[in-house]
């Protein structure tokens, strides 16, 4: 209860910021400054002629995008500011559509940013389908960098609200060594087969807050790499997409703890994972700890719940070797719903440093498939606590 309370307040405190801020906000509209709604002719130079004015002033400022149709190249938007920013964005913002326009890995990049707000019910569209064709990634470690569509690096106090992510060429959204940032009624579209479109994925932050929000992607919906620190999830719909996603963690040197996890009253779709953490065997050494998934609702979810110590897509690792990623303080309750698999419940710890302090309360979901008469679970490396009804018996 008392981190749910916290949960509420901060977010009280984030709203009553934007809202104040907005009441006495000098505007830039980037139709004042030369900007054109026809989608052909690029905006980026008045959105950085208009960010710089807007971050130079002393009071709190927003710059509008009105509704229409733009252009905007790969641009970067730095602080610091002198005063609250907001960005309203009503209207779409194209990308372009060639990968190979792109410089670095973002498209719209924002760093370095106290108490920010990206708002307005606008569109992000990513226009994605070339770099989806030509995106190898997966089986050539020198592939081309594929840009995101927004990167949030190193921001303080924001927030993003009523804004929708399409089509992003990778992932939707990075948020890297962030602090105190909040998504609320944010939108992540992309089809099912478009590869590596994450939804938001977070690293190295602390205090992000994902609430009543929509993601359907191609990938994680969530993803938590290392470093990531009280992440709150809540009323969030995933699907399609693989899930909601603790790592993969474990195979790069120097990986920071993962640590304080919460996933709530969210719901997944037709998804290829529920919830899940996973490591890379052979990894270097690390931790996962204190993480908390509680009243999920499964609909036709491939692998609803998992541990998976010998994660290894693609077969790029060496599988017999145990992982040294230390997994502890994991609760998964009151999870509900139906499985499009047999195996409902995995729990594939490492042997090498097994899991501990797990529990598993008040499991009920069902098989909707050809391969058996009803849903059973696997366990190795672990013996969890098991409390109230479990269907399919966990760990049995």
């Amino acid at each position: 209860m008392a981190i749910r309370k916290l949960d509420i307040i901060a977010a009280a405190a984030i709203l009553l910021l934007s809202f104040s801020s907005a009441s006495d906000a000098q505007v830039f509209d980037v139709t004042k400054y030369g900007a054109k709604a026809d989608g052909r002719s690029s905006i980026s130079v008045m959105i950085l002629c208009v960010w710089k004015l807007a971050c130079a002033s002393t009071r709190p400022s927003k710059i509008v995008i009105p509704k229409g149709t733009f252009l905007l190249g790969e641009v970067k938007i730095q602080g610091p500011c002198k005063a609250p920013v907001e960005i309203e964005v009503q209207g779409t913002v194209k990308a372009p559509a060639d990968p190979s326009s792109f410089e670095t890995d973002g498209w719209l990049t924002f760093s370095y940013i106290d108490n920010f707000t990206l708002s307005g019910g606008g569109v992000f569209d990513g226009q994605g389908k070339i770099a989806w064709e030509q995106n190898d990634c997966h089986k050539n470690k020198k592939c081309n960098k594929i840009p995101m569509n927004l990167r949030f690096d190193f921001i303080t106090n924001a927030l993003v609200h009523d804004i929708t992510t399409l089509d992003s060429k990778n992932f939707h959204v990075n948020v890297l060594g962030c602090k105190n940032f909040t998504f609320l009624r944010f939108k992540v579209a992309a089809p099912d087969d478009s590869p590596n479109t994450d939804g938001i994925h977070i690293g190295r932050s602390d205090g992000i807050y994902i609430t009543d929000s929509t993601i359907g992607t191609g990938d994680d919906c969530i993803s938590l790499g290392d470093g990531s620190r009280q992440v709150h999830v809540t009323g969030v719909k995933c699907g399609p997409g693989h899930g909601i996603s603790v790592g993969s963690l474990g195979k790069y040197k120097g990986e920071e703890p993962v640590s304080g996890f919460w996933v709530k009253n969210c719901t997944l779709i037709n998804t290829e994972n529920g919830v899940r953490v996973k490591t890379w065997p052979a990894s270097y050494p690390g931790s996962v700890s204190d993480l908390h998934f509680e009243n999920i609702n499964m609909v036709k979810v491939r692998n609803p719940i998992v541990i998976d110590q010998v994660y290894c897509p693609w077969n790029q690792c060496q599988a017999n070797i145990p992982s040294l990623v230390k997994i502890n303080n994991v609760s998964f309750k009151n999870i509900r719903g139906s499985s499009s698999t047999a195996v409902a419940v995995k729990l594939a710890c490492s042997s090498k440093v097994p899991c501990k302090d797990v529990v598993v309360a008040d499991i009920h979901l069902t098989y909707e498939g050809p391969e058996a008469p009803a849903a059973s679970s696997q366990c190795s490396n672990v013996v969890p606590s098991i409390l109230g009804k479990q269907s399919p018996q966990v760990c049995a």
